[in-house]
């Protein structure tokens, strides 16, 4: 008992110490915006067998990259990553012909090959890192810096800090800015990672910083990257979270601003209406789903470039619409889906809701023990893609200081 006791007491200790930052603009990318007493034990304690479990059994497994497989209908190099979207198929009028959009029904026979790495990388890392901090045991991040390393840094095996060829159409485009969305699955990764950097367990930090500091160039600068930034739904919210949490971890402050000054001029505004919901979502052939995303996408936001001076949990426009407005609107349905008034999902609609760390985060934001009771039970370990594929959040701890 003594032995577990001290270990909590290093990892908060330790934590604090990582949240500080060693120098310079570190202090303006703090992990967590308010700390709130108790936070991080509580989520120790929630999910401690889990991580550990998952960490133990990620200690097998070997780095798997872009590299790895390439498609034929790839216009890239093997260093490029490669997708094709989700909703396009054949169309039976014109075989052979380009693709005609099905939205909400994926087509399993696309190329997704490297999407599925991501995830997996995306599942591994944030997991051993976790374990990492409730242990300090080197195993852990020693192996999650084999996977970063792989990814980011061999240049056998590491990916081009671009996404030109993500979501591409057979037979309409070779790439689109719409599928910037596929590295959403690099936010908990780049989150890891800043913790591992900062203390110095990254052998290769700087190189990986590096990587994570190109792409979130190429984000902002490229047709791609621009298209999807101006996304008026779930999309354009995913491009800020990524860029707040990759400038976070490269210590690029000026984008991190920009990204809290997109948060209230035009995601809040434009995306939660005046009631709470998310009108943009709703419109979708999977409302309910969407609704989840996005709801998460947006606290993760808050969670991960709010500070003291500038809280998003706070921020509300001038007719009440604010992140506490959309949890009110959506809790209900998350504690009781029969309540859901609105058309169901054409696929998955039993495979929700899972475990969304909307509901601690903004839990502990707004002091309501109720919605972490029902953060609590619900599935953290869903094993359906589609699901894990839209909820990309997994290691709350991380998340929390």
């Amino acid at each position: 008992m003594r032995n577990t006791e001290t270990m909590r007491e290093i990892s908060r200790r330790e934590f604090c110490w990582l949240a500080a930052g060693a120098a310079g603009a570190v202090s303006e990318v703090s992990l967590w915006a308010e700390p709130i007493p108790n936070a991080y034990t509580m989520v120790e304690s929630t999910d401690r067998t889990r991580i550990m479990t998952a960490a133990n059994r990620y200690l097998d497994e070997k780095p798997v990259t872009v590299t790895a497989q390439h498609s034929d209908r790839s216009p890239g190099g093997v260093h490029d990553f490669y997708s094709e979207g989700d909703y396009w198929w054949p169309d039976p009028k014109n075989p052979g012909g380009p693709y005609i959009r099905r939205d909400g029904f994926s087509n399993p026979a696309n190329f997704n090959a490297h999407r599925e790495a991501m995830i997996r990388l995306s599942l591994i890392v944030p997991a051993l890192t976790a374990a990492w901090l409730l242990t300090r045991q080197k195993k852990y991040s020693d192996h999650a810096a084999k996977h970063l390393q792989a990814w980011f840094v061999d240049p056998a095996t590491k990916m081009n800090p671009d996404l030109q060829y993500a979501q591409a159409i057979f037979g309409v485009n070779k790439g689109r800015g719409i599928g910037i969305i596929d590295t959403l699955h690099l936010v908990e990764v780049a989150r890891a990672a800043t913790l591992l950097d900062r203390a110095s367990a990254l052998r290769t930090g700087g190189e990986i910083r590096r990587w994570f500091a190109e792409y979130l160039e190429w984000m902002r600068t490229s047709k791609n990257g621009q298209e999807e930034r101006d996304a008026k739904n779930n999309h354009g919210t995913c491009w800020v979270l990524q860029a707040g949490e990759f400038a976070r971890f490269s210590g690029n402050t000026e984008v991190m601003e920009w990204c809290r000054d997109r948060f209230r001029t035009s995601l809040v505004p434009n995306q939660i209406a005046p009631d709470g919901s998310l009108p943009l979502e709703l419109a979708r052939t999977k409302p309910y789903s969407y609704s989840l995303f996005d709801m998460d996408v947006l606290c993760g936001i808050a969670q991960s470039i709010s500070t003291r001076q500038d809280n998003l949990w706070t921020f509300a426009t001038g007719d009440g619409r604010s992140l506490g407005k959309m949890m009110e609107f959506m809790v209900p349905f998350i504690q009781d889906k029969d309540k859901w008034p609105y058309k169901h999902d054409v696929e998955h609609w039993d495979d929700f809701p899972v475990r969304n760390p909307a509901l601690l985060f903004s839990g502990i934001a707004y002091d309501k023990p109720e919605y972490i009771t029902v953060w609590k039970r619900l599935n953290a370990d869903p094993t359906v893609p589609e699901v894990i594929r839209n909820f990309p959040i997994r290691q709350p701890l991380l998340w929390i200081a």
